[in-house]
């Protein structure tokens, strides 16, 4: 059975696996309504529907219902190239077919708690990049008139309280002025609240140990580390060498008969995992040296974690020095490392049945 979820409507596609019969509805997307008209097929059923904006609750209540539901990636399903009609049916019964054939790649289901735990994450990190945007309109709009703050760094205690004391001309640019700078005021306290919203969610007995043993990696810090296992999941999805994919950190490539080009990284796959692995590779840049903070993520992991953090630490700077010897672009390099520091980062979220095994 295959369905096309949208937030008015679910078009339905039943195939039967015997007959070849097509059985096709229009649903409300109401959950009963849906269920009460999979129950009242013939035998057991499986049902597919493509991951989006919906989210997973209909796969949650089928599968505890007992019927198996497959969420399927969009980005792997096969759909024919000179199909030229798209209609809410047409897809429906095309998902039908696919399942029928086990064609249809599905992507893992969170739970309601990891994905509440993920929602926390990407709303800190759509705050992080709000306060950002905030910050340019006010120093930009302060560069028109030829203000310049040359105090130190900015954002700073001493920053805020200078620009507190910015008076411009008129009053339509002090109201403007005004207008962003309680932005970045609200903005930022507001990103503080999140961040103390995750610092105690990670410190809880489902997330706390894989948080430490990430945390052993320079540029993985509490937040880094949260978002990660958040993101990521379950670890033993992947290996060392297939974690990179998931993320999109590989190259990609197009290669027939004896020729083969490698092309820019593929971009597929979790983007806000991506993200947080190509900002934590630039901390490997520096010479590794292990200071107070790198000791105090250290105090709360285990024994055999701080030993293989301290290995990739000491391996990922000397990949760095190789890629500028070699004149490598510093960003080239850093994508480069951000791949192989998911590897590492894949090594010490299973250590434990690594270990035991």
């Amino acid at each position: 059975m295959g369905l096309d979820v949208h937030a008015r409507s679910v078009a339905a596609a039943a195939i039967d696996r015997v007959t070849g019969e097509l059985c096709q509805a229009r649903l409300a997307p109401n959950y009963d309504h849906i269920q009460s008209w999979i129950r009242d097929l013939p035998g057991p059923v499986a049902v597919t529907y493509e991951a989006g904006p919906t989210g997973f609750g209909l796969a949650r209540i089928l599968n505890a219902d007992g019927i198996r539901c497959v969420v399927a990636a969009p980005s792997k399903l096969q759909r024919p190239a000179g199909d030229r009609v798209k209609t809410d049916a047409k897809d429906a019964v095309h998902l039908a077919r696919l399942l029928r054939l086990d064609e249809v790649t599905g992507v893992v289901v969170p739970s309601v708690e990891q994905e509440a735990a993920r929602d926390l994450v990407r709303a800190r990190e759509d705050c992080r990049s709000e306060l950002m945007r905030a910050r340019h309109r006010i120093s930009k709009l302060l560069l028109r008139y030829g203000i310049v703050y040359d105090g130190g760094q900015a954002w700073t205690g001493a920053h805020h309280a200078w620009l507190a004391r910015q008076h411009l001309g008129s009053p339509a640019s002090r109201m403007a002025f005004d207008a962003e700078h309680e932005t970045v005021l609200a903005t930022a306290a507001r990103r503080d609240r999140l961040d103390q919203a995750i610092n105690k969610m990670a410190a809880q007995p489902q997330f706390c140990e894989v948080v430490h043993r990430l945390g052993c990696l320079r540029g993985v810090s509490t937040l880094s580390g949260f978002g990660l296992a958040v993101e990521i999941g379950d670890w033993h999805r992947f290996t060392g060498n297939t974690i990179g994919a998931f993320v999109g950190l590989v190259p990609s490539e197009h290669s027939s008969g004896a020729s083969r080009v490698q092309g820019p990284i593929t971009k597929t796959g979790n983007t806000h995992a991506r993200r947080l692995l190509v900002e934590a590779a630039w901390h490997h840049r520096p010479a590794y040296r292990i200071g107070k903070t790198m000791r105090d993520r250290w105090d709360l992991a285990p024994a055999a974690a701080r030993a293989r953090g301290d290995a990739g630490n000491r391996r990922l700077h000397e990949r760095w020095v190789r890629m500028l010897e070699r004149k490598k672009r510093s960003t080239i390099a850093n994508v480069a490392i951000a791949r192989e520091l998911a590897g590492w980062c894949w090594s010490l979220a299973v250590m434990d049945e690594v270990t035991t095994e």
